[in-house]
């Protein structure tokens, strides 16, 4: 599978953009247990454009998480057409790598983005939205790619049209959550559209399904029964970046991986720790990573007071220390 020029090769797994989880540590540990491709945080278009100090962070990304994509989320049109403008130059803005393709975000359901006509809430003026996708299209040089819902109700399912229409304006790819805006995250994710886009005949542009894939077998059942090109895991991937290695270990082989060890996990959160250190400093570096800690050892028994502990310190040193306790008395 192709965006653009950028080979990301059969049945590839990409880790969905998820605000205040996808950033640059995690998106290394992903890349490093074998997500093909990743997604930064969304980011507001307004904000770019006001040179938001918080915003312009976001675009920065490294090269050891390549392929990348930037997202922009947003409902002005200009707006996000100069977004859009400087994601294509994020590397000259903000350092670093820069972006592989950009994204744009058409399937964020938070009434506070949703409310007022960005993210999903484009899903109410699809004439709009098409618009939009294809006035950043023509600003920039690099792959527009968009990801989206089946449409906002269960009355306004409109993505098989839709998807010919973003299509014809020239993005490279679509992915497609299986859920409408009305359900949020609620209920299953309803793939039988995801798979009449794909078979639609007229769709050329590779399809990536996203939606409750939460283990290997449910991702081997996507790619066969609905044909998608690849494959976006979002909130599965909490505590667990090396899902993508044990999806494709059992897309080779047939075979599930035994479970990740405790002793494996700590030696994990340790080096997911380190990363958010190196590149955030302390305290932020340890705040922004509580959300993966008390992910990490989900499941332990009589471990509610080891995670407040865990998830209330700002002690690089204690942290460390809670983790190696965590190590001795679990592994």
């Amino acid at each position: 599978m192709k965006i653009g020029d950028v080979d990301l090769g059969s049945k590839p797994l990409l880790l969905a953009p998820m605000e205040d989880v996808t950033d640059a540590s995690f998106r290394i540990l992903c890349r490093e247990y074998g997500a093909d491709a990743v997604y930064t945080e969304f980011i507001p278009s307004d904000g770019l454009v006001r040179d938001a100090v918080k915003a312009i962070a976001k675009m920065r990304t490294l090269e050891e998480e390549a392929p990348v994509g930037i997202q922009i989320y947003g409902h002005i049109p200009e707006s996000m057409v100069d977004a859009a403008r400087m994601a294509d130059r994020a590397a000259e803005i903000a350092g670093g790598h820069g972006a592989d393709f950009i994204d744009i975000n058409f399937g964020c359901p938070v009434t506070k983005i949703a409310g007022r006509g960005a993210g999903s809430g484009m899903m109410r003026d699809p004439d709009k939205m098409v618009a939009i996708t294809k006035a950043v299209v023509e600003a920039v040089g690099k792959p527009v790619t968009v990801k989206t819902r089946l449409g906002w109700d269960d009355s306004s399912k409109i993505i098989v049209e839709l998807a010919e229409r973003l299509q014809d304006v020239g993005i490279q790819a679509l992915t497609i959550h299986g859920r409408t805006r009305a359900q949020m995250y609620r209920g299953e994710a309803d793939w039988t559209l995801i798979g009449e886009v794909k078979r639609n005949p007229r769709m050329h542009i590779p399809i990536i399904g996203n939606g409750d894939i939460t283990t290997p077998q449910k991702a081997a059942e996507a790619f066969e029964r609905y044909g998608v090109d690849g494959i976006m895991i979002g909130r599965a991937t909490f505590g667990h970046p090396w899902i993508f290695n044990e999806i494709r270990h059992y897309l080779d082989t047939g075979e599930l991986l035994p479970e990740m060890g405790v002793a494996e996990r700590v030696a994990l959160a340790k080096r997911h720790l380190g990363l958010s250190l190196e590149l955030k400093g302390e305290p932020r570096g340890i705040y922004e990573m509580r959300r993966h800690l008390s992910c990490y050892f989900k499941g332990l028994p009589d471990f509610r007071e080891t995670r407040m502990k865990m998830v209330t310190t700002l002690d690089s040193g204690e942290l460390y220390g809670i983790l190696d306790y965590i190590c001795d008395r679990y592994a």
